[in-house]
């Protein structure tokens, strides 16, 4: 009869490799035990085009009839952030997304969800697109340029994960 000695290592080398095969997903990849958090949204490259500081806080740009709409969270914690500016803007059926009148602002609500109405965006370089920018100072600016696959879509949502500042 022969008889096999497991000492501490051996023991915690098979334990380790039991624990990564519980943690591994269907993908093969494995999965840190802890989270690290929820990362800040970078900036999109041709985020700022046409920016104009400062965009007044309005109900709704233009005739309306499409929705622009996303949430702000916190990085890290992925807390909402009520009350927090947001600026949109875009090349409409209306105007130009260099027109001021193609540019306006709104709050997020107690969830940090936000929602404006604005006309239907069109392609502007080939290219159906919106613009938003976050600028409030208390976390770090964030431009997006979310683009659309049809112009004929009737809405449009970007997310946004801020960083403090």
């Amino acid at each position: 009869m022969t008889r096999s000695t497991i000492d501490r290592r051996t023991l915690m080398i098979g334990a380790a490799a039991a624990g990564a095969a519980l943690i591994t997903g269907a993908s093969g990849l494995l999965v840190p035990a802890r989270a690290q958090g929820l990362a800040p949204t970078p900036t999109m490259r041709g985020g700022s085009n046409n920016y104009r500081p400062g965009a007044p806080i309005v109900d709704r740009i233009g005739g309306g009839g499409f929705w622009m709409t996303g949430t702000v969270r916190r990085a890290g914690d992925g807390a909402p952030l009520p009350n927090t500016r947001i600026q949109i803007w875009a090349h409409t059926t209306e105007g130009h997304e260099r027109d001021p009148q193609s540019h306006g602002a709104t709050l997020t609500d107690a969830n940090g969800e936000f929602r404006l109405e604005m006309p239907q965006i069109v392609p502007a370089f080939g290219q159906p697109h919106g613009h938003l920018a976050y600028d409030s100072g208390a976390y770090e600016t964030v431009f997006l340029r979310p683009v659309m696959s049809s112009a004929s879509e009737t809405s449009l949502r970007a997310d946004f994960v801020l960083q403090p500042a």
